[in-house]
């Protein structure tokens, strides 16, 4: 290829990826650098080997080629986006196949037809392949909070995603069989040597190995979730981190499901045509040519909704109810000390002496409310209920709305997709909670007080992402985050106790009324 032609390619690759500008670079410090190095070495873009001299013109290109495959301005320099897209969840496996998978294609645009075999090559050399179609797979273990029919549900599914494109199928081995490839959850460092050790929430997600080792390991402290928003969606990097043991590498490409920072659900096809090329280089296509019609992201956003009047060889009054052996959407309290708990479609009533009601849908109460609401609370001074979902906002005084249609919840400076609500009784404020940010409402509308948001810090010792948010009569305000509960001294504003929701706190109505124990 003439000099030539590769300036155009390596312009061409430049609009590609954001263009030629950048932000302006801003010094880190000894201690940002050595971190950014030791990403990038981890990652694949920086060698650990080379002349000392030029270790500051390795770093720029090193620096150039992560924001080159992940579409930033290309600059060479640790500029905000850059750092701020190092510290993203992901997964934690090398990016070193991407950037030269992404140069071969764009030869291919000039070549043509003669690069073509030249692109299905490239997922060849990937790694190593099963030479076998017929696989069997273990779930070795799962996150304590998450129903073991959902999450084997949500494997059944990421292995689907991927038989249904190529020529492999899979089958759930016996607990005590072989398997080819195994599913664990670990903490921390589980000897796969110290770059592979898990950091708890963030960080890598989660790492896999190539065929014939055959295995995909997550981090168990990480807040998994199998539905909607919050939490990290367990199914996208199951489905991610399978297509590793097939023997896929990253894909640079913007919407594939094998890029390194993982998809989002929405609307598309969760494999994009970048991840069918590559399993289908591997093993073909499924029998008889075809590939089965796949299905947008929106259809896996709550697994723990397919298993809905699955009961698993128990009876109800054992069984308790759904949001008990799972999760909720979100959670308030009225005057009354009588609990609402939401999820998706429906809501329970708890009276203050824990009888709970059958789940009822949303609709039968407050009509025009969505499923899968992310925040409620409820006004301590007038009773009016508010609901939160996405950038629009709801208020019920009954089952009455107070405004004629949803309000549009950004205009006041408030935060979408908000993680919890809550009424603060000493503020006499409704209060939003979203990540590490916590913001107060003026008294009576969504308009966002002056000095908000703040940090989470104020609040000492509650997480971030937590689900749902409670005062209590004694004082306290109880904090939720899938299965664990924090009790917050209101005065002190600071935390003094935690554990499990599910079997310690009765008022919750997961406890059995005549038995007095827990009903799990």
């Amino acid at each position: 290829m003439s000099a030539r032609v590769g300036l155009v390619l390596r312009a061409l690759q430049l609009l590609l990826w954001g263009g030629l500008s950048a932000e302006p670079a801003e010094p880190g410090g000894e201690e940002l650098r050595r971190q950014a190095e030791a990403f990038l070495e981890k990652y694949g873009y920086l060698s650990e080997q080379g002349p000392k001299a030029s270790s500051s013109t390795q770093l720029s290109n090193a620096i150039r080629e992560f924001q080159w495959v992940s579409r930033l301005p290309v600059s060479g320099m640790l500029d905000h986006a850059t750092l701020r897209q190092m510290t993203r969840p992901r997964c934690g496996v090398t990016d070193a196949e991407s950037h030269a998978a992404w140069a071969q294609r764009v030869s291919a645009l000039f070549a043509g037809r003669r690069t073509k075999m030249r692109r299905w090559k490239r997922f060849a050399k990937q790694g190593d392949k099963w030479y076998k179609q017929h696989l069997s797979y273990r779930l070795v273990n799962w996150p304590e909070h998450l129903p073991e029919p959902a999450v084997r549900g949500a494997v059944r599914a990421a292995f689907q995603l991927w038989s249904n494109v190529s020529a492999l199928e899979f089958w759930e081995a016996p607990a005590t069989g072989p398997a080819d490839i195994r599913l664990t959850f670990f903490q921390g460092d589980h000897n796969d040597g110290l770059s592979n050790a898990f950091d708890g929430p963030g960080g890598a997600l989660a790492h896999a190995f190539l065929p014939r080792r055959g295995e995909a390991h997550f981090d168990l402290d990480e807040h998994w979730s199998l539905s909607r928003r919050r939490g990290r969606n367990l199914f996208v990097v199951l489905a991610h981190e399978i297509g590793h043991t097939l023997g896929l590498s990253h894909s640079p490409a913007p919407r594939a499901l094998m890029a390194p920072y993982y998809k989002r659900l929405g609307r598309d096809a969760l494999l994009s045509w970048d991840d069918v090329l590559a399993v289908q280089s591997l093993y073909g296509k499924p029998l008889g040519g075809s590939v089965t019609v796949q299905l947008p992201g929106k259809l896996f956003t709550d697994f723990e909704a397919w298993d809905l009047g699955s009961s698993q060889g128990r009876s109800p009054e054992t069984r308790g109810p759904k949001y008990c052996h799972s999760s909720f959407d979100a959670i308030t309290i009225d005057g009354q000390q009588r609990l609402y708990i939401f999820k998706g479609n429906h809501f329970w009533e708890v009276a203050a002496d824990g009888n709970i009601s059958e789940p009822r849908p949303l609709q039968e109460k407050w009509a025009g409310l969505p499923p899968h609401i992310e925040a409620a609370a409820v006004s301590l001074e007038n009773g009016d209920f508010y609901f939160f979902k996405g950038s629009r906002c709801w208020r019920f005084r009954g089952s009455q709305p107070v405004w004629s249609s949803p309000q549009l919840c950004r205009a006041g400076g408030l935060p979408r997709h908000p993680d919890t609500a809550l009424f603060f009784p000493l503020m006499r404020r409704l209060v939003l909670f979203k990540g590490a940010r916590y913001y107060v409402l003026n008294r009576g509308g969504l308009q966002v007080e002056p000095y908000y948001p703040r940090d989470l810090q104020d609040w000492g010792g509650v997480p971030e992402e937590v689900s749902g948010a409670l005062p209590r009569p004694d004082g306290s305000i109880i904090f939720f985050r899938d299965d664990r509960y924090w009790r917050l001294d209101q005065d002190k504003l600071r935390t003094t106790a935690s554990g499990r929701w599910a079997p310690e706190l009765p008022w919750m109505g997961c406890w059995h009324a005549n038995s007095g124990g827990a009903l799990f």
